[in-house]
């Protein structure tokens, strides 16, 4: 088959993760994949190379300094599908699959994955939300949570294939091989609760901060550390309380920034506890990731993170007991690494890759009509 993978930034969100990841496994399946991108900022190509037989398109976009949130969503959404147009129209796609809502209003008729549902208020953002869940030929969610929030509000019955897991690099950089890379995270950030996906609501990051807060008070020598974070959205009324906060909680924690991607397993790896208190996911990569270098997890307690997660997590709600499962993982109480492990190499990209081809297949040219494609039994953990 001739894919087309069509996601909107080129930048390490767990969209575009799941995207080059499943471009490659499906290659490896001997499809004719391109992954198209918006270049944003003059990026020319992804946070990580992309192995070579998968093709790249990265289509520019300018940066408009003072433009809202709805206009930049509005140009991205007419620049790739000025772009994708064009091309499609010079040598059609079997299959169009869109990882994103910009995506799914750019490209025409596509297949649609739904990682999570986003919540606007504006009239034209609840519009091009809606048209990307209601207008795709066919729909995926990558949890049952997230597929049953889609039958409750538009009436639509998604197919569930759960994210794959680069199992491996993260128990590599938790081996004998990564000690060195470890230590060196160590010997700049010393013992430390990691938080990934920057700072901004759907992440929790004040409720951590709080809690952090509580935790100090037992454990005064270790640090809190926010790695990651690129996004449309403006959160800079978020990031004025968070920083607030930190004055007022005397807390100060250190705020990486987006990390490189070949030094993030070591990061992980070397972590006492990753932290994944959002208030909103589709699946949970980051955590899936840390608990394949060995790492506790203290996760908010949300329905669609018990369905992926099961006994291999600690589920924390408010500060008070975040602090107090963090705590608990710091001092090696908690679930078994083992459980952790076993669960994250369950979740295969090439399992993945062979659901998505069956899918495909499933629902060719004419859609699924919205209703679930029932897909092969795999040993892929759902």
């Amino acid at each position: 088959m001739r894919i087309a993978q069509v996601t909107y930034s080129t930048k390490p969100r767990g969209g575009v993760v799941h995207t080059l990841a499943l471009s490659e496994a499906l290659a490896r399946r001997g499809h004719d994949v391109t992954v198209w991108t918006l270049g944003r900022g003059g990026d020319d190509a992804f946070f990580r190379p992309v192995d070579e037989s998968v093709g790249i398109h990265v289509v520019p976009f300018e940066t408009r300094d003072g433009e809202s949130v709805g206009d930049r969503i509005e140009r991205s959404i007419e620049t790739m599908r000025a772009a994708f147009d064009e091309a499609g129209r010079a040598e059609p796609f079997d299959v169009v699959h869109a990882q994103d809502c910009i995506s799914a209003n750019a490209v025409g008729p596509c297949i649609r994955t739904i990682h999570h549902l986003d919540e606007f208020t504006t009239p034209r953002l609840i519009a091009c939300h809606d048209s990307a869940v209601r207008e795709p030929i066919a729909r995926l969610c990558v949890s049952d949570a997230v597929a049953q929030d889609v039958r409750s509000g538009w009436v639509l019955q998604p197919t569930v294939i759960p994210n794959g897991v680069d199992a491996t690099r993260f128990a590599q950089a938790a081996g004998p091989g990564g000690e060195d890379a470890r230590a060196e995270w160590r010997g700049r950030l010393g013992e430390y609760v990691l938080a990934l996906g920057g700072i901004e609501p759907r992440k929790g990051s004040i409720d951590l901060l709080e809690a952090f807060a509580l935790l100090r008070r037992s454990r005064p020598g270790l640090r809190l550390v926010f790695g990651g974070g690129e996004t449309l959205f403006d959160y800079r009324p978020y990031r004025e309380a968070f920083d607030a906060r930190i004055v007022e909680l005397a807390v100060e924690p250190i705020v990486l920034g987006v990390v490189d991607d070949a030094a993030l397993p070591a990061l992980v790896a070397a972590a006492s506890v990753l932290a994944f208190v959002s208030t909103k996911e589709g699946f949970g990569l980051a955590a899936m990731e840390a608990l394949a270098a060995g790492v506790p997890v203290v996760a908010r307690d949300l329905p669609v993170l018990r369905e992926v997660f099961g006994e291999a997590v600690a589920y924390a709600s408010g500060p008070s007991s975040i602090a107090a499962c963090l705590e608990a993982a710091v001092d090696g109480i908690g679930p078994a690494a083992a459980v952790g492990r076993e669960l994250a190499a369950s979740h295969n990209w090439d399992d993945v890759a062979r659901l998505h081809e069956a899918f495909y297949a499933s629902v060719g040219k004419e859609g699924d009509h919205g209703e679930a494609v029932d897909l092969p039994d795999l040993h892929l953990a759902r």
